[in-house]
């Protein structure tokens, strides 16, 4: 069985059905981008992976564990972590404070994971005693990353992590990305700039209206037509 694996998942928002019948899976270590249209349902994927969406159907499992229906504060046990689009820092905390925050359900010395997170994220170093608000939009967006690691997940859950970010910032945090999956971490990333997006991806997955409409490695998805016509502007 795959490291990851999402079978025919079905759910949504009460009684507004989102998902249907979804299916995704990724070995360890590997990279799955999860693209699509607005309102596709890709975000709700992310949610009902982390227990913050009602699941009506179907199953999730990490390495054999089920974890379809488990509460959200269950998850950083388990090392998982979620990293939403919005409101993923705490703006009048400083960047070693909003690491150490990320760090709240261990009881061990975890300052070498901090040190691990400045080695990964070098802008952070010299901003760890500023206010976290403060920094620029990409800079808060590695802090978010950063508290999220704080944990040392084996599955790294990152919602739309460059939206609003200049093209430079975006690259910087497609680079980032991919040095903390070069540590081991399994990362499943929705993203609406999908042609960057899947240019780093293991594997890609397109969601239409809540369902899959393609899957592949994110190389073949780049190059195939069909794709590129409905899904990543021609």
């Amino acid at each position: 069985m795959s490291f990851l694996s999402i079978a025919d998942l079905t759910g949504g928002y009460g009684q507004m059905t989102i998902l249907n019948s979804v299916n995704l899976s990724l070995e360890k270590g590997e990279i799955g981008v999860i693209v699509g249209p607005n309102g596709a349902g890709k975000s709700t994927l992310l949610k009902a992976m982390f227990g913050l969406v009602n699941v009506t159907g179907g199953t999730i499992t990490i390495e054999d564990e089920d974890i379809t229906r488990l509460p959200p504060d269950r998850f950083a046990s388990r090392r998982i972590a979620f990293v939403p689009q919005e409101y993923n820092i705490f703006p009048t905390l400083t960047v070693n404070e909003n690491l150490e925050m990320g760090a709240y359900s261990r009881s061990d010395d975890f300052s070498a994971i901090m040190e691990h997170v400045y080695d990964i994220f070098p802008p952070l170093r010299d901003k760890r005693d500023q206010v976290a608000g403060e920094l620029s939009g990409g800079q808060r967006q590695m802090v978010a990353v950063g508290r999220a690691l704080m944990i040392e997940p084996r599955l790294l859950l990152l919602d739309e992590p460059t939206a609003g970010l200049s093209p430079m910032f975006m690259s910087e945090i497609f680079d980032r990305v991919i040095a903390v999956n070069r540590t081991g971490v399994t990362i499943v990333m929705v993203e609406q700039n999908a042609k960057q997006a899947l240019a780093i991806a293991t594997t890609g997955f397109v969601l239409a209206n809540g369902a899959n409409a393609f899957t592949d490695t994110g190389k073949n998805l780049l190059a195939n037509p069909e794709v590129a016509k409905s899904f990543l502007g021609g």
